[in-house]
């Protein structure tokens, strides 16, 4: 197989799915052009903010993007091209982008609000809580890791304090001056469109040729240097401000800007697939299939069996909870008009899917260097891959490090960028936990009144975020995607049981949902018997495998934690269903 003939395939197979079951979807939920959505509705200038909808796929985009459609199918590519191909296209069209637009459409619906919202309307105030509750953590756990990773990726010393030196040293000060640029750029894009009027394609100019200019700038001249610790305390003061301020200065106009790279990333990378394929030099060089079951890692692979590792290991080019917690967050406040709702909530998921087959075709062509351990990071193997097929047909190797650079650095700019969604959602669930009914912020009263305040509900978040990052947040995160994939999961069942109190079709959510409820259940499974096990080990053994017994008991009584959750949500949710059909046929039987 040739890599660009799988590009092309799976772009057209992409494109039939938004042309054809997207638009089904659409009219068979009954999107509705002419009802106002909350941002008009609500508009406060802050969270609710008509969009323009190139600025609101752009926020969209990059937010749900990140390095998941990277990092996943290249983690997941040990089990060969075709399973991972095939659950991308599959899980992208069917799961995936139906789920997405799903949560949008309910949280439209619902005046913006949260999944969580959506589900106290079908199922109650305690499944609401408890859905909070769990998506919560999650994203405390997403604010913890990003936070590390974007100081990783700005600061003059690792996270155990270890000095960087050399060219490691100039990147990352260069990474951390053209993001903070980028900063500066994206209010001044801001005020320019939504304050001064200009129109947007003028606006756009001036920010593509800002980006070329901050890049160039970071490139020669980064003066700042700090340690990991110090950038710790200057990300979690910069996400605090960013995650109150009104969405039109900061949140919009950055993750429209930024959005620009990875439409970049994504071309540079079609333009080398294909190009490397004219020269000749395009065949996909990894095995179709590669064995049902992989239990060793050369430290870049997923282990386990194909089942269920596939499906957790590629998240967001597939499906992944945390879209319907932006989807049902930022997204949904900002939406000008329902009819955008598909080419936002199921065109973006479409379009990573796409990156995440460009990211098979990337390993494809270093999978000798990669299968042999050669390459630490997916985000190295998709760069190296990329640059090196660009370099078949240009001859340069100045061009070559350059177009790696860019895409390591196209990569970095997103994990900031989900950093500052993620922060600004964990306020709004730990808002909408302490609501009930139609209380706001500015109806409540007394504890609750300063526990939904938007200031102390992001300080709470960041305190413990950013305190979870600088202690250990790697003892809980490799429970992540699991946890991620049942967020999916339960979000599936919230808009299925919506959909069907509305009474309209939600016959589409059936499989998807009862899949991904058992690939999950089936992982978090398997990790409390390993941990379980792991537990009776001698605390020598234990050190030599890098754990020790606390953070074994902590992700045992985690995955406990996300077992439960997720059982007694998809119990209240197939009574709500049962109950829901038994109304529908003793209805239908009074009609006749």
């Amino acid at each position: 197989m040739n890599a660009a003939l799988l590009l092309i395939l799976a772009a057209a197979a992409l494109i039939c799915g938004y042309m054809f079951y997207g638009k089904w979807l659409e009219k068979t939920w009954g999107i509705d052009p002419d009802r106002p959505t909350p941002a008009h509705e609500l508009e406060d200038g802050v969270d609710y903010v008509p969009a323009k909808t190139p600025v609101l796929m752009g926020h969209h985009f990059s937010s749900i993007a990140g390095a998941g459609p990277i990092n996943g199918p290249i983690q997941a590519a040990v089990f060969g091209w075709v399973p991972v191909v095939l659950w991308v296209l599959v899980g992208g069209i069917f799961f995936g982008a139906v789920h997405d637009f799903g949560a949008l459409f309910a949280s439209v619906r619902h005046r913006g609000q949260s999944i969580g919202v959506v589900i106290e309307d079908t199922m109650g105030k305690g499944a609401k809580r408890l859905f909070i509750f769990f998506a919560y953590l999650t994203l405390l756990l997403v604010v913890a890791a990003f936070s590390s990773i974007v100081a990783s990726t700005f600061g003059n010393t690792n996270a155990a304090g270890a000095p960087i030196t050399g060219k490691a040293l100039a990147a990352n000060e260069t990474t951390a001056m053209i993001s903070l640029l980028f900063i500066v750029l994206a209010i001044i894009f801001g005020i320019l469109v939504y304050r001064k009027n200009t129109p947007l394609s003028v606006g756009t100019a001036i920010g593509i040729v800002g980006i070329c200019v901050i890049v160039a700038l970071g490139l020669n001249w980064h003066p700042l240097s700090f340690s990991y610790n110090v950038w710790m305390v200057v990300i979690g003061a910069y996400i605090l401000i960013a995650s109150v301020t009104p969405v039109w200065i900061l949140l919009q106009p950055r993750d429209y800007l930024s959005s620009f790279l990875l439409y970049f990333m994504m071309g540079v990378a079609a333009v080398g697939i294909i190009g490397s394929a004219i020269m000749g030099k395009g065949a996909i060089n990894m095995p179709a299939f590669n064995g049902w079951s992989h239990p060793t890692s050369n430290g870049l692979f997923t282990t386990g069996t194909i089942f269920p590792a596939l499906f957790i290991t590629i998240a967001c080019g597939a499906i992944s909870g945390f879209h319907s917690l932006v989807s049902s967050g930022t997204t949904a406040k900002q939406i000008d008009n329902e009819s955008n709702a598909r080419p936002i909530g199921y065109g973006a998921m479409l379009i990573e899917s796409l990156l995440a087959v460009i990211s098979v075709c990337a390993i494809s062509f270093v999978w000798k260097e990669a299968n042999a351990g050669a390459i630490a990071s997916p985000t190295a193997v998709f760069a190296l891959g990329i640059s090196e097929m660009v370099g078949t047909f240009v001859p340069s190797a100045h061009v070559v490090n350059v177009t790696y650079s860019m895409l390591v650095l196209a990569v970095s700019v997103f994990c900031l960028t989900s950093l500052d969604t993620s922060t600004r959602l964990a306020r709004y669930m730990f808002q909408e936990f302490w609501l009930e009914g139609d209380e706001t912020p500015e109806t409540v009263t007394g504890f609750k009144k300063v526990l939904v305040n938007p200031v102390v509900a992001t300080l709470i978040t960041v305190v413990i975020g950013v305190s979870l990052g600088l202690t250990g947040y790697t003892k809980i995160w490799p429970l992540f995607g699991a946890s991620n994939q049942l967020l999916a999961a339960i979000g599936l069942l919230a808009v299925c049981t919506w959909l069907g109190k509305i009474g309209r079709n939600n016959k589409m959510f059936y499989i998807p949902m009862v899949f991904m409820l058992v690939v999950t259940l089936t992982s978090l499974s398997q990790t409390i018997i390993a941990k379980a096990k792991a537990l009776g080990l001698p605390s020598e053994q234990l050190a030599a495998l890098g754990t020790d017994k606390v953070t074994i008991t902590m992700q045992l009584v985690l995955a406990v934690l996300l077992v439960v959750c997720a059982v007694l949500l998809a119990i209240t949710a197939f009574k709500t269903l049962v109950k829901q059909h038994a109304e529908k046929k003793a209805g239908a039987a009074q009609e006749a």
